[in-house]
């Protein structure tokens, strides 16, 4: 059961934001990050990008011009917000998977006017001032903010049944996950959705190749300083001792996969110590910290299918290099 502790500064919004805490870190931190690294080719879960200082570099990725799904997925929004609403119905509890976007959010908001707003993310500091802010700006919504790690099992933290649901899941966050680890998310959603309960989710598409590299390789090096924040993070918060030039940014489409992979590489043999245990890392090797998976839309619908849900609607924008489906849980 949900702990509800409503903010200390809820007074100062129009609006009180009930935040909920499941606690997701830092215990699991240090399991998972233990975890990824004793492995034979380490990796580690790109859910751990997501602390403070991750966050805002993610937001600032957003803004950039190689970077296409977050603007190209926003103007399908605004182009088809009304007949999205019309799909999802209004006056519904919205959950939000991934506290992403403020902006996304609030295109979908003025559309569907929910009667319940839910936004889960893994960052705290980042889920309470989007919910704040999204309290403020939208006066007689109820906001539930839950703190929680929505890719393992977990129960909304308001036992509404007055108000139909539904999801929205945007910025093609699907692809992060392994196709049958996606398909067991997607099942995890329909039961809480329950059946007849609507999904929204937005979805990247198979495109060439170098509109892809250059979308995770940014001649800024925010997505590099994004990459790495995940290094100084095991740093800060498990007493670790990685050298962050030690270890270059590196991301490239694998065809046979139809996924992006992004990776940090060890430049010069290395040991790292990390909360008390020791990592040994070769010249060459490297740390595997996220996968991007792109799908064509026959092939997301027979993903979303076999997941429980019947595909009701899918918007694109011209190229097409972005999709946005809504999708209907049938159990």
């Amino acid at each position: 059961m949900a702990l509800d502790q409503p903010h200390h500064q809820q007074q100062k919004t129009p609006n009180p934001v009930h935040f909920h805490d499941y606690h997701p870190t830092p215990s699991d931190l240090r399991a998972e990050v233990l975890a990824g690294l004793a492995l034979p080719r380490k990796r580690l879960s790109p859910k751990l990008f997501y602390d403070a200082e991750g966050s805002r570099l993610f937001d600032a990725i957003c803004e950039l011009p190689e970077y296409y799904p977050t603007r190209t997925e926003i103007g399908i929004l605004r182009r088809h917000g009304a007949e999205m609403a019309k799909h999802l119905g209004r006056d519904a509890l919205l959950v939000e998977l991934g506290s992403g976007s403020s902006l996304k959010i609030r295109v979908l908001l003025e559309a569907l006017r929910p009667a319940v707003y839910m936004p889960v993310d893994i960052s705290r500091e980042h889920l309470l001032r989007s919910a704040e802010s999204l309290a403020a700006a939208f006066p007689g919504l109820q906001v539930h903010a839950a703190c929680a790690d929505y890719s393992v099992p977990f129960e909304l933290p308001v036992d509404d049944h007055e108000h139909a649901r539904a999801a929205f899941f945007p910025g093609s966050s699907i692809g992060n996950f392994e196709p049958p680890e996606a398909e067991r998310l997607l099942r995890r959603v329909g039961v809480i959705l329950g059946p007849g309960g609507r999904l929204l989710i937005g979805v990247d598409l198979i495109k060439d190749r170098r509109v892809l590299e250059a979308a995770y390789n940014d001649v800024q090096g925010v997505t590099a300083a994004f990459n790495k924040n995940l290094l100084a993070r095991i740093n800060r918060e498990l007493d670790g001792g990685f050298d962050l030039d030690a270890f270059r940014h590196e991301a490239f489409f694998n065809m046979d996969e139809r996924r992006i992979e992004m990776h940090l590489l060890c430049i010069r043999e290395q040991q790292v110590p990390v909360a008390g245990l020791t990592f040994g890392f070769e010249e060459g090797e490297t740390i595997h910290t996220e996968c991007s998976y792109k799908y064509g839309i026959d092939d997301f619908h027979a993903l979303a299918r076999r997941a429980g849900y019947e595909p009701e609607q899918v918007w694109t924008d011209a190229g097409p290099l972005f999709s946005v489906h809504c999708l209907v849980y049938r159990g």
